[in-house]
Parts: C-alpha cells; structure tokens; sequence
C-alpha cells in the first residue's frame, strides 16, 4: 500500500462536528412538529402529508452525527407521535428508530451541510419511512394496507422541499461555542 491509501484508510471520515442544541430546543421542537402532525390537518387537509416529525427526526440525528443519538431521538419522536395518533403503539418508534440510526450513520460519511443532500436525504428518507411503515403494518399486524409508489413519491418530493427553509430554521437554533 502507498502513503495515500493508508491515509484513506485511517482517516476518519467524519465530515464536521456534532452540532450542539440545547435540550429544550429539541424537545419542543419535535413536540410542536407532532402537535402540527396532529392538528392541523384537520383544519387544513392538504398538510396531512407533511411529516413534520420525520423531518425534525431527520434533521437532528443527522446534525448530531451519532447512531444511537438518532435512534433514540427517532425513537421518542415515533413514541410520542404513536400516543397521539391512530396507529398502534411502536409501529412509528420503530420505523422512526430506523430513519434515526441511518440517517445519523449518512451523516458520517457525506457532508450533510449541503442543502442539495440535506434535500435529497429528506426525500429519501420520507420514502424509506412510509416503505417500512407499510412492511411492518403488513409483517407484524397482518393489515392489508395499499403502498402507492407514485403517490408516494411526489409526497416525498413535497417534504423534501419543505425541509429545505425548515432545516434552514433550525440551522439558526444552534447553540454557539
């Protein structure tokens, strides 16, 4: 081996440093993203489709740029959500857990600051939570529940392009030093 593959191969490839917020930031923020979840559509049926806490999931477990991080982080998110909303108890914590550990552990190796790859994790990841929503509604509850590829994916295109000005906002909630 030569002096450049070695150093390939013990460089780290962490791109930047974990982001630090404060606690309360985080836990309000993902509480304001679930009680938007919860109740805004009801006045307003077109924002059904926003994920809110999958995008705050997505953000925060690719800014704190740690596995376990993310997993918990997803796994709150999705707990706390499941409480508030139809579904059975888990199904969200799990797949919110998921979308947590991967995109924090995408965050090691790409530079996550970019807005073009912050748009297209969010897409990617929006269509990776409704896919495994829709295997383990299937594999442990047994419902028959239709997966729209199509629909599927504009609803993923239309929270890709929410995230952008919303990552952007939560970008200015850093805390400093």
């Amino acid at each position: 081996m030569n002096r450049y593959s070695d150093e390939l191969l013990t460089e780290l490839p962490r791109r930047g440093r974990p982001s630090r917020y404060r606690t309360s930031v985080l836990v309000v923020v993902a509480l304001a993203a679930i009680l938007f979840q919860v109740y805004v559509p009801l006045f307003f049926e077109y924002l059904s489709y926003l994920e809110l806490p999958l995008l705050v999931t997505v953000y925060f477990s690719l800014m704190k740029r740690s596995p376990v991080s993310g997993t918990f982080i997803g796994c709150a998110i999705g707990l706390a959500q499941d409480s508030l909303s139809h579904h059975p108890i888990g199904m969200l914590g799990i797949v919110k857990s998921l979308v947590g550990y991967f995109s924090a552990s995408v965050s090691l190796r790409f530079d996550v600051d970019n807005p073009l790859v912050r748009m297209i994790l969010a897409f990617f990841f929006f269509f990776f939570h409704q896919f495994f929503h829709w295997v383990l509604m299937r594999a442990l509850l047994g419902q028959e529940i239709n997966f729209d590829f199509e629909q599927t994916l504009l609803f993923g295109l239309f929270n890709a392009i929410v995230a952008l000005p919303l990552f952007h906002i939560f970008d200015r909630m850093r805390s400093t030093g």
